[in-house]
């Protein structure tokens, strides 16, 4: 008898217990609504409090190349690319140290390269956060998405968003991953300002 008075006071306990914690008076009319705090991964991506840039391309005429959506993630930077213009065949993709796309786009500088890598995924000492994967064209368009690692908008060791800006450049060749300094890639073909030089 004594265990069942036991178990039933306990039982009783647990189903009051909701209504000892809540705060019987009511909220006032223009209170605001709480909301929930954000997760670790949603406070990560939005620390640099930079939104998604997207990208004009230009190719050395003046005309449209197609754009580059520029996305931050607690992780680096994902880039989607839709290109257009460019001949058919496999082609190269690189950040580029300076903001300025203007004539045959050496205005855009070498490789982004803050931590003085050498180039390519395949040397030692590499690769340059600036270096990205071919891609191929196909009837002179492109469409596909590639994740960079290294560079960030904002912060850290590799930020495109610094003093001299960053440009989006493609050329008419494959990286080969190994040369110095630019992967024998090519002429420049396209260029498009992620953040203008200052």
């Amino acid at each position: 008898m004594k265990l069942f008075a036991t178990t039933s006071l306990a039982t009783a306990l647990l189903f009051a217990a909701p209504a000892f914690a809540q705060d019987a008076t009511p909220a006032p009319a223009d209170a605001p609504t709480p909301t929930a705090a954000p997760t670790e991964g949603a406070a990560a991506q939005t620390a640099d409090g930079m939104e998604p840039v997207t990208v004009e391309m230009k190719n050395v005429d003046g005309g449209s190349a197609g754009t580059v959506t520029v996305t931050p993630t607690p992780h680096g930077l994902l880039l989607a690319a839709d290109l257009s213009g460019l001949g058919d065949g496999e082609r190269s993709f690189h950040l580029h140290e300076t903001g300025l796309c203007e004539g045959d786009f050496s205005s855009a500088g070498g490789h982004y390269n803050p931590t003085d890598k050498e180039h390519g995924y395949m040397a030692e000492n590499g690769p340059h956060a600036g270096d990205m994967p071919n891609f191929t064209a196909t009837g002179g368009t492109a469409q596909f998405q590639t994740f960079n690692p290294m560079v960030t908008m904002t912060g850290g060791e590799a930020p495109l968003n610094d003093a001299d800006g960053t440009s989006i450049v493609v050329h008419d060749g494959a990286d080969d991953y190994t040369s110095q300094p630019a992967g024998d890639a090519g002429d420049r073909i396209a260029c498009g300002v992620v953040f203008a030089a200052e």
